[in-house]
């Protein structure tokens, strides 16, 4: 605004396989040519590319990845402190990634915040870390011997920092998805015993995994799966996209009957009434 010339250029989309494709190199290096600080969410790490370092020292740019790993001797190894922080744990989980359970998350923190608790949120991936909440790590740029150490860390200092009445883990991936499976660490390594599990009724299969086959598991047969895991779902949010509002209502309508948790719509009706169920001790 006013002329003033941006002073950062993020590369936000999670491009398959986590490479810059070829086609964006020339927007990344006309930023750095400009003196920008380019910050990168990918797997690349674009620090270690001659092309870019290059640019980024003759144009006095900057290059910050986020999802550089952290050195093995910082890295935590789980001690189980976790299990007796005295403090609620839920998990946002998903029935596959990009399902939005991170805004999912962010609607119970703020709704929480909202109700007079004092609440945190934690991030475990790199788009949460560029929206700046204080408390997370990147889960899939952590070796993984130390990815339940590092949840364990990060949940343990939200603790000492503010002593919460209630903490929210953001997922990644999902349980079942065969190119990404994760969750059970939310629930076994952090604790989480309740679940909120977010689900996209029109998504048949997994992302990327059309080709294969691999079909998205149905709700009632996921809220089981996590029972076996010791943790309980105690509600269910739907992501509508690729539906129109009248296929998503009757949706809603046929899963609330098949399950004995509530059903919502997050960005119709909001996630205020399950944060006493949540913050429950």
């Amino acid at each position: 605004a006013g002329g003033r010339a941006p002073e950062y250029f993020v590369v936000g989309v999670a491009f398959s396989g986590g490479r810059l494709p070829a086609e964006c190199r020339a927007e990344v290096l006309g930023a750095l040519d400009r003196g920008m600080t380019v910050v990168c969410g990918l797997h690349q790490l674009l620090s270690e590319d001659p092309e870019f370092a290059a640019a980024a020292e003759a144009g006095g740019g900057r290059l910050i990845d986020v999802r550089k790993p952290r050195p093995t001797g910082d890295l935590r190894f789980w001690t189980g402190d976790v299990l007796s922080i005295g403090i609620p744990v839920v998990g946002v989980l998903g029935t596959d990634c990009a399902v939005g359970k991170r805004t999912t998350a962010r609607f119970l923190w703020e709704a929480a915040v909202a109700s007079g608790l004092r609440c945190e949120m934690i991030y475990t991936g790199q788009t949460g870390w560029m929206q700046g909440y204080p408390h997370g790590f990147i889960l899939d740029a952590t070796l993984n011997d130390f990815v339940s150490g590092e949840l364990e860390r990060v949940i343990l200092e939200a603790v000492a920092t503010s002593r919460p009445d209630l903490i929210i883990v953001e997922g990644q991936g999902a349980l079942r998805n065969p190119s990404g499976p994760c969750g059970a660490e939310i629930m076994l390594s952090a604790g989480a015993r309740r679940i909120v599990l977010q689900h996209a009724p029109a998504r048949r299969h997994f992302v990327d995994q059309e080709a294969l086959g691999a079909r998205v598991p149905d709700v009632p047969g996921e809220i089981a799966l996590i029972r076996m895991y010791g943790s309980e779902v105690i509600a269910v949010t739907l992501n509508g996209h690729g539906m129109t509002q009248e296929s998503l209502d009757a949706y809603h309508a046929r899963l609330q009957d098949e399950v004995d948790v509530p059903v919502l719509q997050p960005l119709r009706d909001g996630v205020a009434d399950l944060i006493p169920g949540l913050a429950s001790r």
